[in-house]
């Protein structure tokens, strides 16, 4: 029996597509040019899921009510599916999760491809992706890594070892409304546990003067108002990454549910520098092309 991975609404088929769509231009890339055809090409997935998704009733997934859609049967190929059906595929495919049931249905997506080269690695995609990370020849590899957390699960550390590596083209769903936002409290910063989980998510503790400014009151107390907003947010987040990548694209997706609240953006970030200005160019294209 097939178990349904369900999560999102009309906002995960807007990702999906993107998805697709850039990953058929860079197998195209590596396929037809020359030069390119050096390299041994990677795909990763790390919250790789079941490789199906189907969009969630309320009444299914109370934890995240602000995601559910009007249409709960409908059923996605997930993007693990979706890279493994490319035209031209990747010369090697990693798919982490964490569940043991999804593990198993993805066992099955990968019978279901015999003739693609696929790895499965149950674990915590921060560990598995560090640890793939110091086993990989960049010399020799370039690759793809789709992060697309629920939440925060992802840490800076992570993503600066993508970065370091100079060889990753990085696809990251960055939890605008569905994390951060809730965490960067109103009436003033957040409690010190929270404190601690921003600065591991975005590398530095600067998020606190970015997002909130130390004042006197009339009455003489110390009060530290919040300043920050979504387009604040993802303003300083684009900044993050710039400074760790050869180019960050500054469009990323906004992800909106039916009620057009933020829930996530769509950040791309382009690792290798001679690469960059190309993919860079194409994750821009499709980013503006989506509607």
């Amino acid at each position: 029996m097939t178990i349904q991975h369900q999560f999102g609404g009309d906002w995960t088929r807007q990702k999906l597509d993107v998805l697709r769509k850039y990953l058929d231009a860079y197998m195209t890339i590596f396929t037809r040019n020359p030069k390119a055809q050096y390299f041994h090409t990677v795909y990763v997935d790390a919250f790789a899921g079941t490789g199906y998704q189907t969009l969630a009733e309320p009444s299914e997934a109370p934890l995240f009510k602000e995601l559910s859609e009007p249409d709960p049967q409908a059923f996605l190929q997930g993007s693990a599916r979706i890279a493994l059906e490319l035209e031209k595929p990747f010369g090697e495919y990693l798919f982490i999760e964490k569940q043991a049931d999804h593990v198993a249905e993805l066992e099955r997506l990968r019978a279901a491809f015999p003739d693609r080269r696929i790895r499965i690695a149950q674990g915590d995609a921060n560990h598995v992706l560090q640890d793939w990370i110091q086993r990989t020849d960049w010399q020799r590899t370039r690759a793809v890594v789709f992060l697309d957390p629920y939440g925060m699960q992802v840490e800076w550390s992570l993503i600066k070892a993508i970065a370091d590596t100079q060889a990753i083209d990085l696809w990251l769903l960055f939890p605008l409304g569905m994390g951060v936002n809730r965490l960067l409290t109103r009436e003033g910063p957040p409690p010190a546990v929270w404190e601690r989980k921003l600065t591991r998510f975005f590398g530095t503790d600067a998020w606190r003067d970015r997002f909130y400014q130390r004042q006197i009151d009339m009455f003489g107390n110390i009060v530290e108002p919040r300043l920050a907003n979504a387009d604040s947010i993802k303003q300083f987040f684009i900044e993050r990454l710039a400074t760790i990548f050869a180019a960050v694209a500054p469009n990323p997706l906004i992800l909106t549910n039916s009620r057009n609240n933020p829930l996530y953006l769509l950040c791309f970030a382009a690792g290798n520098p001679k690469g960059a200005q190309t993919a860079l160019k194409i994750a821009q294209h499709i980013l503006s092309h989506t509607p």
